[in-house]
C-alpha cells in the first residue's frame, strides 16, 4: 500500500468537536477539513466504536486522504459511546437513526459545508448508512456501504436460515464489553459519573436478540429489503468473499433503482485498501470518484463502468488463513446477469449430476459436525477461515461429481431437497465443496436451514414426523473457479456446531430427492476491470505495549467425550501517539458439546477492556454464558468495573427465554 502525505489541499484536524442535538444531548466528533477549497461536501462515519481509541488506526489511513481531496470528514461517536453524552439501548435503534439524520442536517448547515453530505462505513457503519439513506434526510446524496446487510434477520450475526447463530451470543458479549467502557478521563470532568450511568443502563443484548426468534417487526426495522425503493441516495456497495456479509452487494445491485455500483473482493471484514487476503484495491480512489460524481457533480465516469465487479477466486487448497487469493476480476453490466447459466445437477445414489434416481438416505450427524467451519465473521486476522472439510464431510451425506472441466461459479447456488424427519424439529447444513485430486476438501460456500422455518421465517411450524416435505436452500453468493480435473461435492449434515445452536433433539432425516442449481459463468480469460493500487494516508503512530495474538484451539475430553472450541483473541495494548490514551483488550470464547447430545451445548464469552490515562487505570470484565434444555434457553452474565484495581461496580444478569421452533 502506498502512503500519501501530500494532497491537493492541506487538512486541518479538529480532534474534539461537539455536535448538539435537539434534546440537549451532545455527540463528540473528530473533523478533518480541507483548507482553501471553500465550502466542501462532507462524509460522515457514525459509529459506537470510539473515535479516540477504537477506530483510530483505520481512521488515520482513510479520513485525512479523503479530506485532502476537497472534503470534510467526520467520525462521530453515537450517543452513549466514547465521549458522547447519553445512553444506548440497542443496535440500529430508531433513536440512533434519528440522531444520524440530525447530525447530517447539522453538518449541512455549517459554513464549511457545501450542503451535500455522504455517509460511509463498514459493518455497523455500513448498516446504518443504508438505514439512514432509507429515511431520506434531504442533505444525504450518496453512501458507500461496506460489509453490511439488507436483511437484519436473514443475513446478520443473529440468525441464518432461521437457525440461531452462536455469533448472536458472541456479539452480545462484544457489545456488553464495548458499550460499558468509560469516556476518556481527559475529555470530560464528569467521566466517572457518565461511566457509572452507562454501566447501570447496559442492556443484556443476548436476551434481547434471543427473544425474537422469528422474523418479526423487530428485525424488519432497519432491514432495507422491506422497501428498496425508499433509498434515493446513490449507493456504492462493497463486500468480501472472506466475510460473513457476502450477499448484500448483489442484492443491492439487483434492487436499487437509482445509481448503484457493487464490488466484492476476496477480503475478510476490512476496508479494501488494507484488507486481506490480497489483492487489495485503490478503494479510496474509487470512493473519491463516487463522492466527486454524486456530491460535487463532477463527471468522473464512475457510472459508465459495470454495475457489478467480483473477484473470481481460483480454487485453492483449504487453509485457515490466506495472505493472498489468486484470481481475476470479472464484471457484469447488470445483476442478475444474462451470462449466467443455471446448471441443474441432480443428487442420486451415484453422486452429484450422475442421474436422477430416487434417494432413501438416512442422515443423523453427530452434534460436533461443523468443527472445520471457521469463524462466522472473519475479522481478527487469526486462523479464522474454514479448514479442510474432510472431517466434517465424513459426518455428512456427500454427493460428488465426476472430475469436471474448469468451471467458473458466480452467484448463489441453491439446493432443493425432499426430506422426511422423525421428529417435529430439525436443521440442515449444506456445504458446496471443492474436492482436490488427493481428497482435500475446500469449502466454496454454505447455507443452513431450520426445517420448522422451511415455509416461513415469520410463522414457523412443527414438522409432521414421517411426512415428506420439500425445501429450497440458497447458499451464500460466491465467485470461484473449480480447476480442470477437480470435483464438486454437496455435503449435507443435520448439525453445524459451533456455527449454529443445535436442534432440541437429535433428529434422523431421510433424503428422498434433491438437485443443486449451480450458477455457471462463461470462463474469464483475465481481469475484466482494473483498479488502481491501494493508497492511504499516513498510519497512526502508537506505542505497542503488548503485541496481539489470536488462538483457535480444539479440545477433546477423552473421558467424557465432550469437544470444545477455545478462542483467545488478545488485541494487544498500546498508547495512542496523538493523545497518549493507553488501551488494550482481550476476548475469550469457549463452545462445548457432546457429539451424542444436542442439549449439552454451552457457550461462554469473557471480554476484558483496559484504559489508562495519567496514572488512572480503568478496567471492565464482561462475562456471559448460555445453555438450554428442550424448552428453554438459560443465560447468565456479569459486568464488573474496576478503577485502580478497586471494584467500583458489579452487576449480574440472569434470564430464561422459551425456545420457539428453534
Amino acid at each position: 500500500m502506498t502512503i500519501r502525505t501530500e494532497f491537493p489541499f492541506p487538512v486541518t484536524e479538529t480532534p474534539d468537536l461537539w455536535i448538539p442535538l435537539a434534546d440537549g444531548t451532545r455527540l463528540m466528533a473528530r473533523l478533518w477539513l480541507s483548507e482553501g477549497a471553500g465550502p466542501v461536501p462532507a462524509v460522515l462515519e457514525f459509529l459506537p466504536y470510539r473515535r479516540r481509541d477504537g477506530t483510530t488506526a483505520r481512521d488515520a489511513l482513510t479520513h485525512p486522504y479523503v479530506a485532502g481531496n476537497g472534503y470534510a470528514c467526520l467520525r462521530v461517536d453515537m450517543r452513549g459511546n466514547g465521549d458522547s453524552d447519553g445512553l444506548m439501548d440497542d443496535e440500529y435503534s430508531a433513536q440512533e437513526l434519528s440522531d444520524a439524520c440530525e447530525v447530517i442536517a447539522w453538518i449541512a448547515a455549517q459554513d464549511w459545508c457545501s450542503g451535500n453530505v455522504g455517509m460511509m462505513g463498514i459493518s455497523w457503519g455500513g448498516f446504518n448508512s443504508l438505514q439512514v439513506a432509507a429515511l431520506q434526510p434531504p442533505a444525504l446524496k450518496a453512501i458507500i456501504t461496506l460489509c453490511s446487510t439488507v436483511d437484519r434477520y436473514a443475513d446478520d450475526i443473529h440468525y441464518k436460515g432461521g437457525c440461531l447463530l452462536n455469533e448472536n451470543l458472541g456479539w452480545a458479549g462484544t457489545m456488553l464489553s464495548y458499550s460499558s467502557r468509560p469516556p476518556d478521563p481527559a475529555m470530560r470532568g464528569d467521566w466517572r459519573e457518565e461511566w457509572l450511568k452507562r454501566l447501570e443502563h447496559q442492556t443484556f443484548l443476548a436476551t434481547t436478540w434471543l427473544s425474537h426468534q422469528r422474523r418479526d417487526a423487530y428485525w424488519q426495522h432497519g432491514s432495507v429489503c422491506e422497501d428498496f425503493g425508499a433509498i434515493k441516495a446513490a449507493v456504492m456497495a462493497v463486500g468480501g468473499w472472506g466475510d460473513s456479509y457476502k450477499n448484500a452487494v448483489p442484492q443491492l445491485v439487483e434492487n436499487i433503482t437509482g445509481p448503484v455500483r457493487g464490488i466484492v473482493g476476496p477480503w475478510v471484514h476490512k476496508y479494501p485498501h488494507f484488507a486481506v487476503p490480497e489483492p487489495r484495491i485503490g478503494f479510496l480512489q474509487e470512493a473519491l470518484r463516487w463522492w466527486d460524481q454524486h456530491l460535487k457533480g463532477v463527471d468522473t465516469g464512475v457510472m459508465e463502468g459495470p454495475a457489478y465487479a467480483a473477484y473470481l477466486m481460483d480454487g485453492v487448497r483449504p487453509a485457515t488463513w490466506y495472505e493472498t487469493r489468486p484470481g481475476r476480476w470479472v464484471t457484469e453490466a447488470a445483476w442478475p446477469s444474462a451470462t449466467i447459466e443455471n446448471r441443474v445437477m441432480d443428487l442420486s445414489p451415484l453422486g452429484l449430476g450422475k442421474g436422477a434416481d430416487a434417494l432413501d438416505l438416512p442422515l443423523s450427524s453427530p452434534q460436533h459436525c461443523g468443527a472445520q467451519g471457521g469463524e462466522f465473521c472473519a475479522i481478527w486476522l487469526g486462523p479464522e477461515m474454514p479448514g479442510d472439510q474432510r472431517t466434517d464431510d465424513a459426518l455428512s451425506v456427500c454427493f460428488d461429481t465426476a472430475a469436471m472441466g474448469q468451471t467458473d461459479i458466480l452467484g448463489a447456488p441453491t439446493l432443493r431437497l425432499k426430506l422426511r424427519a422423525d421428529k417435529a424439529a430439525g436443521q440442515i447444513a449444506v456445504r458446496l465443496n471443492h474436492v482436490h485430486p488427493d481428497g482435500a476438501s475446500t469449502r466454496i460456500t454454505w447455507g443452513v436451514l431450520n426445517l420448522t422455518h422451511h415455509a416461513s421465517h415469520a410463522d414457523p411450524q412443527a414438522l409432521t414426523p414421517g411426512a415428506e416435505f420439500e425445501v429450497t436452500l440458497a447458499l451464500d453468493h460466491i465467485a470461484y473457479r473449480l480447476p480442470d480435473g477437480h470435483r464438486l461435492r454437496v455435503a449435507v449434515s443435520s448439525a453445524y456446531w459451533p456455527m449454529i445452536w443445535p436442534a432440541p433433539e437429535a433428529t434422523v432425516l431421510t433424503l428422498c430427492d434433491g438437485a443443486l442449481t449451480l450458477p455457471v459463468r462463461p470462463a474469464a480469460r483475465g481481469d475484466e476491470i482494473t483498479f488502481a493500487p491501494a493508497e492511504s494516508a499516513a498510519p497512526l503512530k502508537d506505542d505497542i505495549l503488548r503485541p496481539g495474538s489470536h488462538v483457535r484451539r480444539s479440545e477433546t475430553d477423552h473421558q467424557t467425550g465432550t469437544v470444545a472450541l477455545v478462542i483467545e483473541d488478545d488485541f494487544g495494548k498500546s498508547g495512542n501517539g496523538d493523545h497518549g490514551l493507553i488501551a488494550g483488550s482481550v476476548a475469550r470464547e469457549r463452545w462445548t458439546i457432546h457429539p451424542d447430545d444436542p442439549l449439552s451445548a454451552r457457550g461462554w464469552t469473557h471480554w476484558t477492556q483496559e484504559l489508562e490515562r495519567d496514572g488512572t487505570r480503568l478496567r471492565t470484565e464482561a462475562v456471559q454464558e448460555m445453555w438450554c434444555d428442550s424448552a428453554t434457553f438459560y443465560l447468565t452474565g456479569r459486568l464488573e468495573a474496576w478503577q485502580d484495581d478497586v471494584l467500583i461496580y458489579e452487576r449480574d444478569f440472569k434470564d430464561e427465554v422459551p425456545r420457539d421452533h428453534l
